[in-house]
């Protein structure tokens, strides 16, 4: 029988049970676009320091000349959140097209700054941790310190176990459940820039470690510590007639934030899917869950823009239309259909979303249109002039994230 005659068959049976094909030319393209980003991450990740003042560059900062204030080379090195996601889309994609290299990088990225981190501890000056390359993997005050650099961690752990990595990862775990500010109802909290502020963004920070120390020890308590805080977070966030959430919550004056903005409810959404499908069947507050993600991907779902991309600020139209959330959402809804927490029909959501970062992606893999960093605000125009340079590091881990999941969505 030849290729035409297997190719006819395979579609009749898929439309049989009523489920549209992705056209197989969207498989090759997609593959294409995701590897255009992900070679340029390999290519531009040098693993190395510079002086800034003589442009001299080191492999080991101890071969550095007393005093030298260094940098890192490359973002994509640093332990920061975004370098989290990145490493878990890394692996993922490591795995789903059998190619070595991208998780090879993710794992020599986490030892990266195991084997130097000491180094810039001991040469402290008494700035924060964003005065030094990997600052909050040895200054851990807040979530995102270690909760995204800490699950990726524990990615690389169950295929690189050593013993050092699991110190580290009982330091994120004790710190999330002992120490981080939580307000009296348990609630996780940011003690800075102002005290007591719950941030969407940290519902991500928390919930994407937690779920997998569930995961991976069987320990009750950090499922039911996790489940606690969507619930929470949707108590204080969740605004019922925008289905959206606002950026944030004061609780010194108990009131909301000004913005709907988009990365904070795209953070929230794939905290919300990495505890789902990690949860155990028959966790008694399962179901309450779905149908808290389910109204919230639902709800900004009516957001999304003609070309398939959503805005910055999600219910102002006349945000600029941004990437990085854009594909947080793709993500989270193509993983919920594939994991079955969402109908297959929804599925057109994610491939329209999909369609809006590809046309954000130019030929060499640089990514356009990502917010830069951005702390909660009272001025909803501080949003609106956020700059959005090109290929901003926020995002490439994102979009790599959702070409992943289209690519399995896509077979």
């Amino acid at each position: 029988m030849n290729n035409a005659f297997w190719v006819r068959s395979l579609l009749a049976m898929v439309m049989l049970c009523g489920v549209a094909p992705a056209p197989a030319q969207d498989l090759a393209g997609t593959e294409v676009v995701v590897r255009r980003v992900a070679d340029g991450v390999l290519a531009n990740g040098s693993f190395s320091f510079v002086d800034p003042s003589s442009g001299r560059t080191y492999n080991d900062p101890s071969r550095a000349p007393e005093g030298v204030r260094l940098q890192l080379t490359s973002p994509y090195n640093d332990w920061r959140y975004w370098n989290g996601i990145l490493n878990i889309a890394l692996l993922r994609l490591s795995d789903i097209l059998e190619e070595p290299a991208y998780g090879d990088f993710a794992k020599r990225n986490v030892a990266f700054g195991f084997d130097h981190y000491r180094f810039f501890e001991a040469h402290r000056r008494g700035e924060d941790k964003w005065g030094y390359p990997f600052g909050q993997l040895f200054i851990l005050k807040e979530l995102d310190d270690g909760g995204a650099m800490g699950a990726s961690l524990l990615e690389v752990f169950r295929r690189d176990p050593q013993p050092r990595y699991q110190t580290y990862l009982n330091a994120v775990a004790e710190h999330i459940r002992m120490h981080q500010s939580r307000l009296p109802d348990g609630t996780l909290v940011r003690s800075f820039p102002q005290r007591w502020t719950l941030w969407a963004d940290d519902l991500y920070m928390a919930l994407v470690f937690l779920s997998r120390m569930g995961e991976k020890t069987g320990e009750g308590r950090y499922f039911d510590d996790a489940a606690q805080q969507v619930v929470r977070f949707f108590d204080y966030l969740f605004d019922e007639q925008k289905g959206l959430m606002v950026h944030n919550w004061y609780s010194d004056v108990n009131r909301p934030g000004v913005a709907f903005w988009g990365r904070a409810n795209g953070w929230a959404l794939l905290a919300q899917v990495a505890l789902l499908e990690r949860l155990p069947e028959d966790h008694p507050r399962r179901e309450k869950l779905l149908t808290l993600f389910r109204k919230h991907l639902l709800g900004v779902a009516r957001y999304q823009g003609p070309e398939g991309l959503w805005h910055q600020l999600l219910d102002k139209t006349d945000s600029y239309p941004e990437t990085s959330a854009t594909a947080m959402f793709t993500y989270a809804v193509a993983r919920a259909v594939r994991l079955g927490f969402l109908e297959p029909r929804y599925l057109s959501i994610a491939r329209r979303g999909w369609e809006g970062i590809a046309s954000r992606i130019r030929p060499d893999g640089q990514v356009e249109g990502v917010c830069t960093g951005t702390v909660v605000s009272d001025d909803l125009v501080y949003y609106y002039r956020r700059p959005a340079p090109l290929n901003d590091v926020h995002g490439i881990g994102t979009v790599l994230l959702a070409g992943v999941e289209m690519l399995q969505n896509s077979k």
